[in-house]
């Protein structure tokens, strides 16, 4: 197996863009093949947690499936165009710092090919949000149980299939244009009790922004919960998932397919906030990751 040396290269002006390493990995050789036979490049905004690496895999004629392992996960990979295929990966806020592998495998051609491509997650500090909140959003009263369990499962539910290809076209958008107003990771503090970490990015926006389609997709959830209000889950194919939260209004329904821009509903105020505003969480093959990361990675894929 060997190595080429990783770089770094700008997309782009803007607080939200820093440098993306690239580097190809040998992953096998066929029988008296002076080229490699199975290479792999990888592309990423940074390797620590909460960020999104795309794979992208060059096999050789014969080839019929490519799958990949990462962090635990199983990663789909899509043939983008023969002898070339795409797989996203997420590194978790969970993933601890230090060596971690990727394992990709091949079959179809004339001999099985696997291999390991090395990814050596750095650690990364996050800040400290506190907000204060109705009591009711902090400790539920009993009454709420029930209905707590049922979102969880829905959300479970609508999260565990994705299609297998991608809906998407082109890079990711955000779905409005107001600034971050709290960032993915920061560890939240509510009335003075500490919670899981923020799991998604909040864009400022008056209550009735249009809030869009941050890329083709198909609404997999749509409706009202106790946390997160009014919300839209799209399914964008591949294991990739964006969550839209608090929204004042839906306006798609459940199954709808929906097109890059189009308008999914309103930002709103609903559920647990302190004012209103969109919640955009990203998930990727069950990663919690940073949605600007996705978008930074997404440029100039097709």
């Amino acid at each position: 197996m060997g190595l080429t040396g990783p770089g770094q290269r700008a997309r782009g002006p803007g607080p939200l863009i820093v440098g993306v390493a690239v580097a190809a990995v040998v992953l096998g050789v066929s029988a008296g093949a002076r080229q490699p036979a199975l290479t792999v490049t990888y592309v990423a905004r940074s390797l620590q947690p909460g960020e999104v690496v795309v794979l992208e895999v060059r096999a050789p004629a014969g080839v019929t499936q490519v799958k990949a392992t990462a962090f635990g996960r199983e990663v789909p990979c899509v043939e983008t165009k023969p002898g070339e295929w795409r797989a996203f990966a997420g590194i978790d806020l969970d993933v601890t710092p230090g060596s971690h592998v990727v394992e990709v495998r091949a079959a179809g051609g004339p001999d099985p090919l696997t291999g390991a491509v090395p990814l050596e997650v750095l650690d990364k500090a996050f800040g400290t949000r506190t907000l204060r909140v109705a009591p009711k959003f902090v400790t539920p009263p009993p009454s709420m149980a029930a209905r707590l369990e049922r979102e969880r499962e829905r959300v479970a539910a609508a999260l565990a299939s994705s299609a297998p290809r991608p809906y998407w076209t082109g890079p990711f958008t955000s779905p409005v244009e107001g600034r971050a107003v709290s960032g993915f990771g920061v560890r939240s503090v509510f009335n003075g009790q500490a919670r899981d970490p923020h799991g998604g990015a909040d864009l400022a926006g008056p209550t009735g922004t249009p809030v869009r389609a941050p890329n083709a997709g198909r609404v997999v959830l749509a409706a009202y919960h106790y946390f997160p209000g009014k919300l839209v889950i799209l399914d964008h194919g591949m294991n990739v998932f964006s969550m839209l939260a608090h929204l004042s209004r839906i306006d798609v329904q459940e199954g709808a397919e929906v097109r890059r821009g189009e308008v999914v509903g309103l930002v709103g105020a609903t559920g647990r906030v302190t004012g209103p505003h969109l919640h955009w969480a990203v998930r990727v093959g069950g990663a919690r990751v940073d949605p600007f990361s996705l978008i930074e990675v997404s440029q100039g894929l097709r």
